[in-house]
């Protein structure tokens, strides 16, 4: 039988683990990547001989060799796709497609980052674009960062659907009480409304708590190919189908300000899982700001477009509301080292396999969620990668 008239083979995440996060001084971004790849592979329980793939991004001077020769691995499949915080959903959709192919048996994804550490040691400072060469050069004079951008956007949205500061405040209230559940959050404290509203302006209409908060820390995912499940140490969770999709550069080239490009990746993500949104039990979305929540439920289909703001009230997306969303406190609340895309892969994986503790969620008859979601974002919306999980 030729290679192109084999069965796709099924793949699934064997392992998954955080590295120390939060406020961690001392370890290397290097370290970090190496404890959370030891703490995914004793978690998945197969030997490290089967890891033939490896995925980085964002460390090493070529990444993901620098990274790939830290762990001591060798592997005859890598990417080093950098799509900002979409890039591990992107990664995992490749990894996926080329454990399926047969080109791998076992792909190891990890990253860690140190961003909190090194901006108080002062080994970097904060950035205020990515970059002023190419299309960029045009906006980057008139001081359009990054997070103005965002602000933007959601400023669009509010125009548009009459989408109020209160709605969008909620986004962060419900990532932190989600976060007062999770022992590991960095931020755990409960906050209103009110906080949200009194906070210092950093970019209209954002304050401090609109934002994403800066920490160090890693983690790792471990897929692997379905030959390999009857020697790992859990229940596996399956890849059901992926998604990925790129809009554009600059904010002039962006059509619709209110669009993110998850409306494509999850569209094609939901389509190839043959799934519904309505049958997911959580989701798991990119939170740099409370404007990227609300805009991605409505582009993956959680409510019509511009319903957003209503969706988002009256404790929807708590860990035991109508969709639990950023069941961990998300990067809002909980950690954010910079490209937080693979959080979003484990903590669908933990509460999958009914390892999230206090801040596990529940379906109605009792049992653990089937079906979760996990949609990253990149650069200012220009990217996105969504994963669709069962068990």
């Amino acid at each position: 039988m030729s290679p192109s008239q084999r069965t796709p083979r099924k793949v699934a995440v064997a392992g998954i683990a955080h590295s120390d996060c939060g406020r961690v001084e001392g370890p290397t971004a290097y370290a970090l990547h190496a404890q959370a790849a030891r703490r995914a592979l004793a978690d998945s329980g197969l030997d490290r001989s089967v890891i033939d793939g490896f995925a980085s991004a964002g460390l090493g001077t070529l990444a993901p060799i620098d990274v790939a020769a830290h762990l001591g691995l060798r592997p005859t499949w890598v990417d080093s796709t950098s799509v900002g915080g979409a890039t591990w959903e992107v990664m995992a959709a490749h990894a996926t497609d080329a454990i399926a192919a047969g080109h791998a048996d076992a792909v190891l994804l990890v990253y860690g980052s140190t961003a909190r550490a090194d901006i108080r040691a002062g080994r970097r400072t904060a950035n205020l674009s990515f970059g002023s060469g190419g299309p960029s050069q045009f906006e980057v004079p008139y001081g359009h960062t990054l997070i103005a951008k965002y602000a933007m956007a959601a400023r669009r949205h509010m125009h548009e659907y009459g989408t109020t500061l209160e709605q969008l405040a909620e986004v962060a209230v419900q990532a932190r009480a989600n976060a007062s559940r999770n022992p590991d959050a960095m931020f755990r404290e409960p906050i209103t409304v009110d906080d949200v509203l009194s906070g210092p302006l950093i970019a209209d209409p954002f304050t401090k708590l609109h934002c994403c908060i800066r920490s160090d820390g890693g983690c790792a995912v471990l897929l692997a190919a379905e030959d390999l499940v009857p020697d790992t140490a859990k229940t596996p969770v399956w890849v059901l189908g992926t998604g990925e999709h790129v809009s554009h550069t600059t904010m002039s080239d962006w059509t619709d300000f209110t669009v993110s490009p998850a409306a494509v990746s999850g569209r094609l993500a939901f389509e190839r899982a043959g799934v519904r949104p309505q049958d997911i039990d959580i989701a798991e979305i990119y939170d740099a700001f409370t404007y990227m929540t609300l805009v991605t439920l409505e582009d993956l289909g959680f409510c019509a477009k511009g319903e957003g703001g209503a969706f988002v009230e009256k404790g929807r997306l708590l860990w035991d509301g109508e969709l639990p969303v950023n069941t961990d406190g998300g990067g809002l609340s909980a950690c954010h080292p910079g490209m937080r895309g693979l959080f979003l892969l484990v903590e669908a994986v933990r509460q999958l396999r009914g390892e999230a503790g206090d801040h596990q969620v529940l379906r109605a008859d009792g049992n653990v969620p089937e079906l979760a979601v996990a949609s990253g974002t990149g650069g200012w919306f220009c990217s996105s990668g969504t994963v669709v999980l069962g068990r």
